[in-house]
């Protein structure tokens, strides 16, 4: 049975009375008593008993009332849901995100899509650097992230979502770990652990600058997997690092200081970054909704996909 044919049947079935049933399907009775009877036909079953007085339902008229029903009902679900997934209520959003420093944007977020737009689905993707949550977005594993970049290809958009103040992290017995400010050429002969680098990573730029303005190039001791093995690396007393306030905040920092620089620093920007050519309205959705959260604190309007 299709659709339509169901829809025509459970008229007729609610009002016995084809003149009615026709009318509140808008079509004229004689195509209606057509269809039926070609229903009836094609079940190899008589639904409706009809005379000049009365119309009313058999037996098999009367079993055919549910799966009819269920039949109509599922076909609105499937437009409702085709509909949904056209404005961004409802579907799928992969978001990558590092850790530590970022945990709490991801929180709000999550939270926020899910009183929102709960029937979408965010699924988390923690322990991506930058650089690698970057290739991740390109290639199409990822449709957006959360991280930090110096540069954003053209295949991409972001949208910045919070400023981080670079500071650099010492053992706590270190002889400048009293100071209020640290002067990146008093670290010139120290060890450095650091963070996976790669293309963008802006934390790992932002040492290797700061150093050759200073007049050195840092000697790498160690490169920690992640901001808590940072820590506990420099802790340890295996070098000194550099890192964010946001990390200070959010990982257990026993043994070590953070010191913020003597030279005045730019913020790093934290950005939810996603392909500018992706059609998926789940994810037009989810970034207007961290636009709507967090804002620009760069005062600009922000391209989001689907526009």
């Amino acid at each position: 049975m299709e659709v339509h044919e169901a829809k025509a049947f459970l008229a007729v079935a609610e009002e016995l009375h084809f003149g009615r049933a026709a009318a509140n399907l808008r079509i004229a009775q004689p195509p209606l008593s057509r269809l039926i009877k070609s229903i009836e036909k094609s079940l190899g079953a008589q639904l409706f008993e009809r005379s000049t007085r009365q119309v009313s339902l058999t037996p098999a008229g009367a079993a055919l009332l549910e799966p009819a029903r269920e039949l109509v009902a599922a076909s609105e679900q499937a437009r409702t849901a085709v509909a949904k997934s056209m404005t961004g209520e409802t579907g799928r959003v992969r978001l990558g995100f590092a850790g530590a420093s970022i945990n709490r944007q991801v929180g709000e977020l999550a939270r926020h899509v899910r009183t929102h737009r709960p029937g979408v689905h965010l699924e988390l993707h923690g322990s991506q650097f930058s650089h690698t949550a970057m290739q991740k977005v390109l290639g199409g594993s990822l449709d957006v992230a959360i991280g930090r970049w110096d540069f954003i290809p053209s295949e991409l958009r972001s949208s910045v979502l919070g400023h981080e103040e670079v500071m650099v992290v010492l053992p706590s017995n270190h002889p400048l770990a009293d100071a209020p400010r640290v002067e990146m050429s008093q670290l010139a002969e120290e060890s450095w652990v650091i963070l996976p680098s790669g293309p963008g990573a802006a934390l790992q730029n932002r040492l290797t600058s700061l150093a050759t303005a200073a007049g050195f190039v840092p000697r790498v001791a160690q490169v920690a997997p992640d901001s808590w093995t940072l820590v506990v690396l420099v802790a340890a007393q295996i070098g000194c690092a550099l890192s964010l306030d946001t990390v200070r905040d959010n990982v257990a920092s026993d043994g070590v200081v953070f010191r913020p620089l003597a030279q005045p620093q730019r913020p790093l920007d934290v950005q939810l970054m996603w392909r500018a050519a992706d059609p998926n309205p789940a994810l037009c959705a989810v970034v207007r909704l961290a636009q709507n959260l967090y804002g620009d604190p760069r005062g600009q309007a922000t391209e989001v996909p689907g526009t």
